[in-house]
C-alpha cells in the first residue's frame, strides 16, 4: 500500500494527549500492559468457540453477578433463541425473494451479490421490530452504567432505538477478505474527538486497568464521525450485533472476535505512543523492552486514510503484534436460526475468510442501541428515510431512481415498543 504523510495536526494531537512529562508513567503503564497480554492471549490461543458466554433469551435475567462480569469481559455473548428458528429462516427465504425480484440490489461481490446495501426489506423491518429482539437491546444496553449513578437527561437505555443495517447472504466456498480483524465506530476519532478519547481517559494517563468500556457518560457525546465517511455510525451503538438466519459454524463464515474488549481497547489506544526498537517480525517483538516511548511521528497505527476520512482500527500482526491476532481471533460457536451475537462496540472482530460449509451463511445486523439525546435524534432523521424508502442517513444514497418491490411499510410494526424504538406514533385503543 502507498506510504501516507500524516497531516502535522496529528503529531501536534499526539502531543497534546501525552506529554514528555507522562512518559515514565505511561511507560510503566505499558509495560504492566504487555505482561497482562502475555498472560491473557496464552488463555485466549487455549480456548476455542465455546470460550464466549452462550445464554438463553429466557434466561437473560436470571444470570449471577459473576457470570455477567465474565460476559462484560469479555464483550462477545451468544443469546440463543431470541426468535423461533421458523421464522427467522422465513426471513432468510422472504430475502432471497427480495433479491430475486430487485435483481438491481446495490452488493457485493458485484458478479455474485452476498453482502447487500438493503435496509428497508419487509423482513428486516420486521426483524428490528420484533419484541424479542428490542428486549436482548435493552437488556445489552443495561450492562453499560453512570459512574455518578445518576442517568444523564435525555437517557433511557431501557428504551432500545432501531438503527438499520444491511445484511449478508454468504454462500459456501467463496474466500471473503472483506473483513479483516478491525473494530467499529470510529477510527482516528477515538484520538481525535475530545469527548472520545476521555472514553480512554484512564488508559492515557496510564492507569489502563481502570479503564471501563461501560462506562456511560463520555460516550453520550462521543464523535465517531468526524469525517463524513459513508457507513460510518454516527449513533451510540452499546453492541453491535447480528440475528441468524441460518444454521452457521466456526469456518463457515461466522463472527470472529478478540475476548478480551478492556484489554484490547487499552493496547489499541496506547499504542501509537509506543515504537518498537527491532525490525517487525523479529523473535524479539513481544518483548518489553524492545518498546520504547515515542511522540516523534503523527503516524496512528491501524488508522488508514480512507476518501475523506481514515478507517479503522484495524490492528494487525505487524501493528499490533502482542494481540497475537493468529490466535486469538476466536470463532463465536454454532448458531441456529433465531439466535444472536452481541459484541460490544470497541470489540476486535472479524469474519473468517473461509466458508467451507454446504449451505448459505446469513445473518442481519441489528445492534443494540438504546435512547440518548443523539440517538433519539438520528431516529427522527432515519425515519423520514424509512417512510421514503431511501438508505438511512449514515450509508451512501442509492443511485438517483432507484425503486424496489417489497419493502417494509409502517403497518408491518404494530407493538408499542417496536414502534416506539422507530419514532413512529403509538396508537391509543
Amino acid at each position: 500500500m502507498k506510504s501516507y504523510e500524516w497531516p502535522s495536526r496529528f503529531l501536534d494531537l499526539k502531543r497534546k494527549i501525552v506529554s514528555a512529562a507522562t512518559e515514565e508513567r505511561l511507560t510503566a503503564s505499558w509495560n504492566d500492559l504487555l505482561n497482562e497480554l502475555a498472560k491473557r492471549t496464552a488463555e485466549i490461543a487455549q480456548e476455542g468457540p465455546n470460550f464466549f458466554p452462550q445464554v438463553s433469551f429466557a434466561d437473560l435475567e436470571k444470570l449471577t453477578p459473576e457470570e455477567m462480569d465474565v460476559i462484560r469481559r469479555k464483550g462477545t455473548i451468544v443469546i440463543r433463541d431470541v426468535v423461533v428458528p421458523k421464522e427467522a429462516s422465513g426471513w432468510k427465504t422472504a430475502l432471497d425473494e427480495f433479491i430475486k425480484a430487485n435483481p438491481h440490489a446495490e452488493g457485493f461481490p458485484e458478479n455474485n451479490k452476498q453482502f447487500f446495501h438493503l435496509y428497508w426489506t419487509r423482513p428486516q423491518v420486521q426483524a428490528r421490530a420484533h419484541p424479542n429482539v428490542l428486549k436482548a437491546s435493552a437488556w445489552l444496553n443495561n450492562l453499560y452504567h453512570a459512574k455518578s449513578g445518576k442517568m444523564p437527561e435525555g437517557v433511557d437505555l431501557s428504551v432500545p432505538l432501531v438503527y438499520a443495517d444491511r445484511f449478508r447472504i454468504r454462500h459456501p466456498g467463496v474466500q471473503w477478505d472483506v473483513h479483516p480483524p478491525h473494530v467499529d465506530g470510529g477510527a482516528i476519532e477515538r484520538w481525535e474527538d475530545a469527548n472520545f478519547r476521555r472514553c480512554f481517559q484512564d488508559i492515557l494517563s496510564g492507569n489502563w486497568r481502570q479503564h471501563d468500556p461501560y462506562e456511560l457518560e463520555h460516550r453520550l457525546d462521543a464523535r465517531s464521525s468526524l469525517y463524513g465517511r459513508p457507513s460510518q455510525a454516527t449513533v451510540f451503538r452499546t453492541f453491535q450485533g447480528w440475528l441468524a438466519m441460518s444454521e452457521t459454524a466456526p469456518t463457515q463464515g461466522t463472527l470472529r472476535a478478540f475476548p478480551d474488549v478492556a484489554l484490547s481497547n487499552a493496547y489499541t489506544i496506547l499504542r501509537p505512543f509506543f515504537r518498537a526498537t527491532v525490525a517487525p517480525g523479529s523473535p524479539d517483538i513481544l518483548d518489553a523492552k524492545n518498546w520504547k516511548f515515542d511522540i516523534s511521528t503523527a503516524d496512528f497505527p491501524g488508522i488508514t486514510p480512507s476518501g475523506t476520512g481514515f478507517t479503522g482500527p484495524q490492528p494487525t500482526p505487524d501493528l499490533h503484534p502482542h494481540l497475537r491476532l493468529d490466535k486469538t481471533m476466536t470463532s463465536v460457536p454454532m448458531v441456529h436460526p433465531g439466535d444472536m451475537v452481541f459484541w460490544h462496540c470497541d470489540v476486535v472482530h472479524s469474519v473468517e475468510q473461509e466458508h467451507t460449509g454446504h449451505n448459505d451463511s446469513a445473518v442481519m445486523y441489528i445492534p443494540a442501541v438504546p435512547k440518548t439525546p443523539q440517538n433519539s435524534r438520528y431516529v427522527i432523521k432515519q425515519l423520514q428515510t424509512f417512510l421514503a424508502g431511501a438508505n438511512p442517513p449514515d450509508f451512501a444514497k442509492a443511485k438517483e431512481g432507484t425503486t424496489y418491490v417489497g419493502l417494509g411499510a409502517d403497518a408491518d410494526i404494530k407493538e408499542p415498543i417496536s414502534r416506539a424504538a422507530m419514532g413512529l406514533p403509538i396508537e391509543v385503543a
